[in-house]
């Protein structure tokens, strides 16, 4: 298992003041990150709800692109300009209204200058994933 390099508060910190975007409602909060894999919870809001009654598309993708940022930057440190170079989402059932949206995210591969990871949502308490995702980042040069 790989040693982490931000904790849990640090990265909060960090992604606070460089990142303050995603944080601004104080609606995702990262439950744990360990240099390999990490847990994101964003709060149910009727913001993230499409016509139909589900949970949106563009919810889910940030929620997921955001959670492997976290687990990328738990491993290799604060390198903010890590960016995202491909995001691939399968959408698997319907995310309910009312339920908080988990991300479950862990590294696949960690290289140099790539990393590769995968991440399910899951909303509320049901095990069965409402989406799967494959990422990989681009890591700069420091």
């Amino acid at each position: 298992m790989a040693i982490a390099k931000m904790t849990v508060a640090e990265l909060e910190a960090y992604l606070h003041v460089e990142f303050p975007q995603v944080f601004r409602d104080g609606d995702i909060t990262i439950e744990s990150a360990d240099g390999t894999s990490c847990l994101l919870r964003q709060r149910y809001s009727d913001r993230m709800l499409r016509p139909g009654g589900t949970v949106s598309g563009p919810t889910l993708m940030a929620l997921a692109d955001f959670a492997m940022y976290v687990v990328l930057l738990s491993a290799i440190g604060p390198i903010g300009l890590a960016v995202t170079t491909n995001l691939n989402i399968n959408f698997l059932r319907k995310g309910q209204p009312g339920q908080d949206v988990l991300a479950a995210a862990r590294l696949l591969k960690l290289g140099k200058r790539l990393a590769v990871g995968e991440v399910s949502l899951l909303s509320g308490s049901s095990p069965d994933p409402i989406a799967h995702v494959t990422s990989t980042y681009s890591i700069p040069n420091t």
